[in-house]
């Protein structure tokens, strides 16, 4: 695969340092990017490389970084990059959510919009007006849409 874009490393960048930012104030956790591995599947492996990344300190140690790939993240955020298609990127939610990450987020530059989707819920849409939280996973968590987009 070619290596994407720069715009979708900023975006990328952006959601990585508003969450980062957030966790490490409030000693939560790691937040990783960069195609972080992630496994979705076992017998045969399937690892995906998921944009960002949050783990809970329940999921990885505070006093270290793992070697390998850590088990499976609570949150998975993923760039639409200009030649995604929706149906591959609902198969890779899906991927991910059948794995076990509870809530997956598609940042869509195009449309300044960002999708929040967990299992079993219909999936929510939210605009740059709209305030994006997490309480199931980031307790506290709440930041505009438009900040990510700046």
């Amino acid at each position: 695969m070619n290596p994407p874009f720069s715009a979708h490393g900023y975006w990328c960048a952006q959601i990585t340092r508003i969450l980062g930012n957030y966790v490490e104030e409030h000693e939560l956790g790691r937040v990783i990017g960069n195609d972080g591995g992630v496994v979705t599947e076992r017998d045969p492996d399937t690892v995906r490389g998921a944009d960002v990344a949050f783990y809970s300190f329940k999921k990885v140690p505070r006093d270290s970084i793992p070697e390998g790939y850590w088990p499976t993240p609570e949150l998975v955020v993923e760039v639409r990059s200009s030649d995604d298609r929706w149906p591959q990127i609902y198969k890779k939610v899906g991927e991910y959510l059948d794995a076990g990450v509870v809530v997956v987020c598609v940042v869509d530059p195009p449309t300044r919009s960002l999708h929040v989707l967990r299992a079993d819920q219909p999936a929510q849409i939210l605009t740059e007006a709209d305030t994006f939280t997490l309480p199931d996973v980031l307790p506290g968590f709440a930041e505009l849409v438009s900040r990510i987009f700046q």
